[in-house]
Parts: C-alpha cells; sequence; structure tokens
C-alpha cells in the first residue's frame, strides 16, 4: 500500500471519528466521550498531515506553536468559568477564522497562480468571523454595549461593503490591473480591510438576546472558512472537518431562530434591543410587585406537590446550579415532584443550561424541553423562576409591539404560584420589562440566585 493511501484511509477514519463525536455531543451523558472522540480524531489527521508523502515541515517551528498553543489552552480550560463559556466559544470562533485566513494567504503570498477566488473567499470569511467574534465576545463580557448598536444608512452601508468585496472576488479586473501579480495583490488587500470592517458592521446591531444565534452563525463561518481553506491546500482533513462545522453551524442556527420564532435576517438586521422610545409590553406601566422572603417562599413550596424549576442566565451567573440541585433533591425527599424546564435560548449560548445542569449531576431524566414540559404548567403548584426573563416574558404571546412577540415561551403564568428570582428589576437581553412580575400569582424573592437558594434550603431542611 502506498504512503499516500495510508494518509487518505488515516483522513477517512478522523472524518468518521469526528462524525460520531457529533453525535456523541448531542446527549449530556456521552457528551464527554463524544469530546473525547472527536479529539482523538483531530490528533489522527494532525499526524496524517505531518506525516503527509512529499511535504517538508519545520518541525522546530510546529512543536513551538503546539507547546504555546497547549498552555493557552490549560490556561482557559482551569481558569474560564462556565458562565464565560459563551465569550471563549466566541473567541475560539474568532481565532478559527483568523487561522484560515493566515494559512490561505500564507498559500497566495507564496504560490502567485493559487486560485484567487477560493484564496478570497477564505480570507474574506475568516477575516469577518475574526473581528465579528470579538465584536460578540465583547457584548457578551460587557466591554461593548450589549443592546443593538445602530444608526442611520448603517444597513446601506453594510451592503456596499458586502457588494464591493463580492466584486473584488469576482471581477479583480474592474478595479485593479489583473494582468499583474501586483493588481491581485492589491485587490486581496483591500478584500481583508473589507472583511475586517464588515465583521464589525454585521454585529454591532446584533442585541444581547440574539447572542446565542450569532455565536452558531460565527461557528458556521469559521467552519465554511476552513473547508475553503482545505480546497485551496489539497488538504482533506481541513475540507471535511471544516464542512462537518458550517453545516452543524448552520443547523443550530436554523434551530436557535425556530427556538425564537424569528428568521436569520431578523435576527441579523432587526436590531432588537435597541435603544427606543415605546421599549415594549410594561415599560411605562406600574406593576403590582408583590416582594416576598425566602422563609415565605418555602413556605409555599411545602404545600406544593409539583413544582417546575425554570433556569436562566441568572442561576448561571451566581454559580447557583449545585445549590438549585440540593434545593430539588431536599423537595423530592419530602414526595414532591420536580422538573426542570429548558428553554431553547435559555441562557447565551445553545445548550448552556443543560451544560451548568449536567456539571451539578443533574439527571438529564428531569430536564425537559420547551414542547415536552409547557403542558405540565396547567397543573403545576410552584413555578420556580432562577434569573430567566424573556423567555418566561407572557408579552410574547400577545403583545404584537414587544421585540419578542412570536417566540416560543415556557408558560410559567399557568402555574398556581410563580416564584421569581432576580437580583433587581433589570430587563433581560431583549431591554423590555416583563409583565409576568406583575402578574396576581407571581411573587418577587430578590437576591443572587445562589445566596437565595441556600436561604432557601435551610429553610426548606427545616419544615
Amino acid at each position: 500500500m502506498e504512503a499516500i493511501q495510508i494518509t487518505n484511509i488515516l483522513y477517512l477514519i478522523s472524518a468518521v471519528a469526528f462524525i460520531l463525536g457529533i453525535k456523541r455531543l448531542s446527549h449530556p451523558k456521552t457528551a464527554r466521550s463524544g469530546n473525547l472522540l472527536s479529539s482523538l480524531g483531530m490528533l489522527i489527521a494532525i499526524i496524517a498531515t505531518l506525516t503527509y508523502p512529499g511535504k517538508e515541515f519545520d518541525f522546530t517551528l510546529i512543536l513551538a506553536g503546539v507547546g504555546i498553543g497547549a498552555v493557552i489552552g490549560a490556561i482557559f480550560a482551569t481558569r474560564v468559568q462556565m458562565t464565560e463559556m459563551p465569550q471563549m466559544v466566541a473567541i475560539f470562533n474568532g481565532l478559527g477564522g483568523a487561522a484560515s485566513a493566515f494559512v490561505a494567504s500564507s498559500e497566495f503570498l507564496s504560490s502567485p497562480n493559487s486560485p484567487f477566488i477560493i484564496v478570497c473567499l477564505s480570507v474574506f470569511i475568516g477575516s469577518l468571523t475574526f473581528t465579528g467574534s470579538f465584536v460578540a465576545f465583547g457584548k457578551l463580557q460587557g466591554f461593548i454595549s450589549g443592546r443593538a448598536i445602530t444608526f442611520k444608512g448603517q444597513q446601506a452601508i453594510n451592503a456596499v461593503i458586502a457588494l464591493l468585496s463580492v466584486s473584488l472576488i469576482l471581477a479583480p479586473g474592474l478595479f485593479f490591473d489583473s494582468s499583474m501579480y501586483n493588481g491581485y495583490l492589491n485587490a486581496f488587500f483591500v478584500i481583508i480591510v473589507l472583511a475586517l470592517i464588515l465583521g464589525v458592521g454585521l454585529t454591532i446591531p446584533i442585541g444581547g438576546a440574539d447572542m446565542p444565534v450569532v455565536i452558531s452563525l460565527l461557528n458556521s463561518y469559521s467552519g465554511i472558512a476552513a473547508a475553503a481553506t482545505g480546497f485551496l491546500i489539497s488538504n482533506n482533513a481541513l475540507i471535511i472537518s471544516g464542512s462537518l462545522v458550517g453545516a452543524s453551524g448552520l443547523i443550530l442556527t436554523n434551530i436557535m431562530c425556530k427556538g425564537m420564532n424569528r428568521s436569520l435576517a431578523n435576527v441579523i438586521f432587526g436590531a432588537v434591543g435597541a435603544e427606543s422610545e415605546g421599549g415594549g409590553s410594561s415599560d411605562g406601566k406600574e406593576m403590582n410587585i408583590k416582594s416576598y422572603s425566602t422563609t415565605e417562599a418555602a413556605m409555599i413550596l411545602d404545600a406544593a406537590e409539583k413544582i417546575i424549576i425554570v433556569p436562566g442566565y441568572g442561576l448561571a451567573v451566581a454559580q447557583a446550579q449545585h445549590v438549585a440541585r440540593e434545593v430539588a433533591e431536599s423537595l423530592e425527599a419530602m414526595g414532591k415532584t420536580v422538573l426542570y424546564a429548558i428553554h431553547p435560548v435559555a441562557g447565551r449560548m445553545p445548550g448552556h443550561m443543560n451544560v451548568l445542569l449536567a456539571e451539578a449531576n443533574v439527571s438529564y431524566d428531569v430536564l425537559k424541553d420547551l414542547d415536552e414540559i409547557n403542558p405540565e404548567f396547567e397543573d403545576c403548584d410552584v413555578a420556580l423562576i432562577l434569573g430567566a426573563n424573556d423567555v418566561v416574558n407572557p408579552a410574547a404571546r400577545h403583545d404584537q409591539s414587544s421585540p419578542i412577540y412570536g417566540m416560543p415561551i415556557l408558560n410559567v403564568d399557568k402555574s398556581r404560584t410563580v416564584i421569581i428570582n432576580k437580583r433587581s428589576m433589570n430587563p433581560g437581553f431583549a431591554g423590555v420589562q416583563n409583565e409576568l412580575f406583575g402578574y396576581d400569582n407571581s411573587i418577587m424573592v430578590f437576591g443572587d440566585a445562589k445566596d437565595m437558594l441556600n436561604d432557601l434550603l435551610k429553610e426548606v431542611k427545616e419544615l
């Protein structure tokens, strides 16, 4: 068997490992093994590439890069909190896009005869992903306002930049002398600059409520850039892995859009969460807020038979998933039924709540998605809301002026009693107040989710 055949077989094995790994990532019980399997597939692909027949590599530089990357990766893995995982994913997306752009740039600059269109596609998508991802990171981390940042003519400017970029990629001769390498080189650098600007321009008008969709979309972009680079350098592993990331990212983006009952175009261009005078459902309307203590909340739970816990980003920020499980276990020990309601866009990243609760050893059997749990609220005694906001706002069902109108929500308001834990009355990512707070069957228990649940746990154990 020739060496090239062995290399291709290794690439095939790595591709199978990627596919099986992604499959296992779909369930919390198998996600860890799926991650290890995918990592093994990548290791095989790297070995196959470094031993590719006829290729020469500077292993000193490669080992130096691996060492630096391993140190940075170890620091991220040990220091980044679960609540900061969306920010880290955004950074990874950006660095993935940048890596593809750098490889394509290197290939073009060292080999002037490289196919210009493929080079530019890789560089354009990779550069756009880089700046777009770091704007998303800034919004999530608070360096940039989480609200949609808009200005007059913004979409027109983005459209002109996109049209100019496509024209340069397909017909550089319209702008530069394409009979000479310098003409292509000038077009190449202009495309990079335009892509970097467009990445910022497309991301800043997207509000915090839509960040889960943006992260998924940028993840897809990074995969497409990698696949384009794979075609450019004839690397099968890069083509396969990039295609898998691109396709899975688009599928997940579509799932997230359906979870909010909105189109992708509306997410990108709708500017949900921008500053406005109207503001939405309950802005400017006085609500009858009933503030209760944890002692009173514990007494309500004591009288309940069926309780549904609704985790939100407030629970994630407070790192309260472990004490939430303890409260649930204490209630179950008292003979009560406890379930968890997981909205598809809860948190700041797809699957965020599932990962947090799985980390706290909450059984997957009691985690119910929106369609499965909504009928359960009809005969639910208490819905315990822990930091969730937009995903439980009844305005989504009836208020056509609300930016979340039409979004499928958890029907917590149909429970007999709704206990809502929040730090303050501040609105959620969509920037609108939650009318649920003023409902007759709703009570508020203010405070940090972890502190509140610890107090509640003490009260429940004393009942």
